[in-house]
């Protein structure tokens, strides 16, 4: 079993259960540390469940290198043509010109399948990027994910779990634009004459809305809705020079019940992960794994990532830019002191919300 034996069995495995939440009602959830790929705790890592639009990480895996974000396209309705009734939208209108930032900008905030069906015409279609996304999730070692969709609306068959999802976040994160977008509170978006609106992340972590308060040192990292998935999440927070990972698969009830189980894990992850034994691990990707056997240097640090030049444009608070900084952070990427500079990782509080429609995000 990918990720060690004890990820397949049932029930929560964790080897220190101090102060683990009691009243966890997600179908499944996992605890990582970022930098080691350690699982300190999961329940039901492997189970195969509706993703909703935290399939939109692989997405972003998969496409965001590819094009830079000045880059300007001018959509058509034939861009829009097959984009689910009920999907989130962020505004995407044809005849209007965007750049590939403001496109992935309506991806990560507004979770819009409008957005993420025109940046798939300009892949090749959604049949070729569907295809590279499944090939990246076998590439990333995330065997119980399932694409049908690059969007993550609700189609059968469309499947994934918290241990995949949690792998999709942690290589995203290495890139510094998918890490800029995820924690971006507001950003303007085109309407066409000139005119812009404003739109805001739905992570309700990252913004504070909807009766929670913003987790401090919150990084993202994306959320989901849909009427047959319920709610799912992946998040980022980074205390102490640490970074930890959760992700929360279906709670129970209540529209905020999947950040408060996030927050109650992210918690107990800080405060006793440090001292919990691994119950499994996160795996690298196969890709990388044959460059260092090739020689190559291994695996890199956050941002790091050909092209990557810091946080895209927006309203982000504190910059999410900041996992780079923090003392010689700089200077030690130049340096090549890749692995020194992880463990000065540093990251913004900052906030989230969800919004309405049959396939939220």
């Amino acid at each position: 079993m990918v990720g060690g034996e004890r990820l397949a069995r049932d029930g929560v495995q964790a080897s220190r259960t101090t102060g683990l939440p009691r009243h966890l009602t997600a179908r499944a959830w996992l605890v990582a540390d970022w930098e080691s790929g350690e699982v300190l705790a999961s329940y039901r890592a492997h189970r195969r469940l509706a993703p909703a639009s935290t399939l939109k990480m692989l997405f972003a895996d998969t496409v965001l290198p590819k094009f830079p974000r000045t880059r300007r396209y001018t959509v058509t309705a034939a861009d829009l043509a097959d984009v689910p009734a009920g999907s989130s939208l962020v505004g995407v209108e044809p005849g209007i010109t965007y750049t590939v930032e403001q496109l992935w900008q309506g991806v990560f905030l507004r979770s819009g399948n409008d957005a993420v069906h025109v940046l798939a015409r300009m892949n090749g279609g959604i049949a070729a990027t569907v295809a590279e996304m499944q090939a990246k999730a076998r590439d990333l070692q995330a065997l119980d994910t399932h694409v049908v969709s690059p969007d993550g609306f609700d189609h059968p068959g469309q499947l994934s779990s918290a241990y995949d999802l949690t792998l999709f976040a942690r290589y995203g994160l290495r890139n510094a634009d998918f890490r800029g977008y995820c924690g971006t509170r507001t950003a303007r978006f085109p309407a066409g004459g000139g005119n812009t609106f404003q739109i805001q992340n739905t992570d309700r972590l990252l913004t504070g809305t909807w009766g929670l308060k913003p987790y401090d040192g919150m990084i993202g990292v994306k959320n989901g809705y849909t009427s047959h998935a319920g709610n799912t999440f992946t998040g980022a927070a980074v205390r102490g020079g640490r970074t930890l990972l959760v992700t929360v698969m279906h709670p129970a009830a209540g529209e905020n019940a999947v950040y408060e189980e996030t927050a109650a894990l992210l918690d107990w992850g800080f405060a006793q992960g440090s001292s919990a034994r691994a119950v499994g691990t996160l795996a690298e990707p196969l890709s990388e794994r044959r460059t260092r056997t090739g020689g190559a240097p291994g695996k890199r640090a956050p941002g790091a990532v050909t092209g990557a030049a810091g946080a895209p444009a927006g309203d982000r608070g504190p910059s999410a830019w900041r996992l780079l900084e923090g003392g010689a952070g700089t200077a030690a990427l130049l340096a090549g002191g890749l692995w020194a500079l992880r463990r000065r990782l540093r990251s913004p509080a900052a906030a989230s919300a969800q919004g309405g429609g049959r396939h939220r995000r």
